[in-house]
């Protein structure tokens, strides 16, 4: 019933008009599965602040069946807050709550940036690469013992306003993702990248996937990330 009434508004020639680029590793994919949901979706759960543990942990199972048609294995997250509109935090697989970003400054140094590479990455290749490294014992150690704990603790930090804190696991996430996810990285930012763990001026993290698109960048003194990546095309996003 739903496949046939959306096969019919499909042929009439339906638009999704969004100002996020595709391949871009910011939810572009998520944000269609959040629209169609929106509007099509029956017996759907509609949005409200007050929203239960168990509903949100539904709606996220539902985005992921969806955009697996994308990515061919989705966590669900990024239609969830684009459906949610409003950061979410997960506590455990049973756990996700709304959460409040940290005010922004406008006198601090410390920013948030994203970088455009210019190239449009391909999700369902490097989710599929992610997931064969998964299959061997010795990766699936050091995602459990480093890269999950870095990425905690840097969610930790900058919730809490720990600047030192998010800045030494910053360095040690970034680190970890050169040393073992470097085809996720664009070939050629894989210096820039290093750069930045050198000189400490800026660290690097990639956006969904990888492999193109925006690469999220973070320094405690946005001066001299200027500088330092002065031939590139950076957006602020945050101030701190």
């Amino acid at each position: 019933m739903i496949l046939t009434r959306w096969k019919r508004i499909y042929c009439q020639g339906i638009v999704f008009d969004s100002s996020i680029p595709q391949g871009y590793g910011v939810g572009s994919s998520g944000a269609l599965v959040a629209a169609v949901y929106d509007r099509y979706g029956l017996d759907k759960i509609t949005y409200d602040p007050t929203l239960s543990g168990k509903l949100i942990i539904r709606l996220k199972d539902i985005f992921a069946q969806m955009e697996s048609y994308f990515h061919g294995k989705s966590s669900g997250m990024d239609p969830l807050i684009c459906y949610m509109n409003h950061p979410m935090l997960i506590q455990s697989k049973d756990a996700i709550d709304p959460v409040g970003m940290p005010p922004a400054s406008q006198t601090g140094k410390g920013a948030i940036f994203l970088i455009n590479t210019g190239e449009v990455g391909e999700t369902q290749p490097l989710v599929n690469l992610f997931l064969d490294k998964c299959k061997e014992e010795g990766f699936t150690h050091v995602i459990k013992n480093e890269l999950i704990p870095f990425n905690n603790n840097c969610i930790k930090a900058f919730l809490k306003g720990e600047a030192k804190d998010l800045f030494s696991n910053l360095k040690a996430l970034s680190g970890f993702l050169l040393s073992n996810l470097a085809p996720m990285i664009p070939r050629r930012y894989r210096k820039i990248w290093q750069k930045g763990l050198e000189t400490e001026a800026y660290y690097l993290k990639l956006c969904g996937s990888g492999g193109g698109g925006y690469i999220l960048g973070f320094t405690e003194d946005l001066e001299k990330a200027h500088k330092e990546l002065k031939d590139h095309d950076i957006q602020v996003i945050h101030c701190f």
